[in-house]
């Protein structure tokens, strides 16, 4: 979740967002419930008006619809509702990637993300199984971050961090949950390699490229989802988010 855009004026308005998120994701609030402010209100000990708002910023994140009648329902997706969305991140990633490129990066943000890729490479040890999970995902999380602050466009990092809130589309949305599956520890060291490639690209002003390797990049959370569906279900109680999947 990108923190730097919860409330910060309501502590109220800030822990309702963050208890009813995480309700829903975690399948507490299943797709398909109804939901009320009142009883919520009161679950939470807090007024109805911070609830009101929460819930009116999950819909905005596409967690949670409106209901004509009143109130709000939480979402069930499809399988390619996920995949749309992931997609929709590498667009919208592959995007800050290019403007950054062909606008140039200042060398103190290029400087930051090198640090970032530096931090990233020191998750991994010696041994082919030796990886920091914990570390890498906090660090792989600060590099999508700023990697779509980097265009300097609030419009792009705004939206980028609307879709990547969606289930699955988060850049760390298989990390550190499923670090004792190989497969998921081969998808990290590809995509370190892609950290890498995406910044030495930008600094080298090569927007095609640089907005290329930011798409593929994020479809490795497709990849994941796609292992998980077809090869091994039994992961699926691992996953948070996958409450609200129908496949």
């Amino acid at each position: 979740m990108d923190q730097l855009n919860e409330p910060s004026g309501n502590t109220h308005s800030t822990r309702a967002l963050i208890e009813l998120r995480k309700k829903i994701l975690n399948g507490e609030l299943a797709g398909g419930t109804r939901l009320f402010e009142v009883p919520l209100a009161e679950e939470l000990e807090i007024s109805r008006t911070p609830v009101r708002e929460a819930m009116s910023r999950l819909a905005e994140e596409g967690l949670l619809d409106r209901v004509k009648s009143g109130g709000f329902v939480v979402r069930t997706f499809g399988f390619e509702d996920v995949v749309d969305a992931i997609e929709l991140r590498g667009v919208l990633e592959g995007t800050a990637a290019r403007l950054a490129a062909e606008r140039g990066v200042s060398a103190e943000a290029l400087a930051k993300m090198r640090e970032i890729v530096r931090g990233l490479d020191a998750c991994f040890g010696e041994a082919p199984d030796d990886v920091d999970f914990d570390a890498y995902s906090e660090l792989n999380a600060t590099f999508h971050i700023e990697l779509a602050g980097l265009a300097g466009s609030e419009v792009v990092r705004r939206e980028v961090a609307r879709v990547a809130r969606l289930p699955f589309a988060s850049p760390s949305a298989f990390s550190p949950d499923l670090a004792d599956i190989a497969a998921f520890r081969r998808s990290l060291n590809l995509a370190q390699e892609q950290h890498r490639s995406i910044v030495s690209a930008i600094a080298a002003r090569e927007g095609s490229r640089a907005e290329a390797l930011a798409r593929e990049h994020a479809r490795a959370a497709r990849r994941n989802l796609e292992y998980v569906l077809r090869e091994d279900r039994s992961l699926i109680d691992q996953l948070p988010g996958f409450a609200l999947v129908v496949d």
